[in-house]
């Protein structure tokens, strides 16, 4: 028999998140592989499957996460290849900054292996929760942060500005794990293109476990540098200013 691989989101909130179709897949898989940074998770997992491999083994600091997603890609594909049923399970979403789980879509297809994923419930859910904001009303825009800063990418200010993974923002190598305020004040440069020093920003953190308390500190700007950023904060930037009419387009 050929092995198969899904993916499947354990959502960002501990044992509140997770779709029945996920739990089921987990159950009733071969091998399950863990990608969760906090340990409750991979512990929580284990009580609904009794072999249960972590991912977090696979990283080291100063160590390129590409070779870290490679190596973690290499050790799935190995049980599926052996005719395993194998389940990748990872926190939040399995496609939201999750590279694994494309990666072995990717090679499983290539070598017609059964793979599919299942949705889970990511930050980005969480932050229109927490926040009480409809992404339909004045749009949004999301880039990873490093992205923005070495890309030319266009901004709408209008709308909102969502930027994750701020604490490695500048990282060229993803070797880091936090870079630091002179590499935050280079980002500071880029919005400053198109928001005022004193415009009012959130640093917004999800709840990991049914008693935390979610992250939604409100700033200028100005003070991002010198800001407490960690691995889970995203930067959310409302509009500056208002939506601007296109009458021709509305007049045909």
């Amino acid at each position: 028999m050929s092995g198969s691989i899904v993916c499947v989101g354990l959502g960002m909130k501990l044992g509140a998140h997770i779709s029945p179709i996920a739990k089921s897949h987990i159950e009733q898989a071969d091998v399950v592989f863990c990608a969760a940074a906090d340990s409750l998770f991979e512990l929580w997992v284990k009580e609904m499957h009794q072999d249960v491999r972590s991912l977090q083994t696979f990283y080291a600091e100063g160590k390129s996460r590409y070779d870290t997603y490679k190596q973690m890609v290499n050790a799935i594909m190995t049980e599926v290849r052996a005719g395993q049923k194998v389940v990748a399970a990872f926190y939040g979403h399995p496609c939201v900054f999750a590279r694994v789980a494309g990666d072995l879509i990717s090679v499983a297809s290539q070598e017609n292996l059964p793979a599919h994923i299942e949705a889970g419930i990511s930050a980005e859910d969480c932050l229109y929760a927490d926040l009480c904001i409809d992404p339909g009303k004045y749009g949004w825009q999301h880039f990873e942060t490093s992205q923005l800063m070495f890309y030319q990418r266009v901004i709408d200010p209008a709308g909102y500005l969502i930027l994750w993974q701020i604490a490695v923002a500048g990282d060229r190598k993803l070797t880091r794990y936090a870079t630091g305020k002179a590499y935050r004040q280079l980002l500071l440069e880029r919005l400053y293109e198109h928001y005022p020093p004193d415009h009012q920003v959130i640093l917004y953190e999800a709840a990991v476990l049914p008693i935390d308390n979610i992250r939604r500190d409100t700033i200028s700007l100005r003070d991002l540098p010198k800001a407490n950023i960690t691995q889970a904060t995203t930067l959310v930037i409302p509009p500056a200013h208002k939506m601007r009419k296109d009458q021709k387009m509305m007049k045909r």
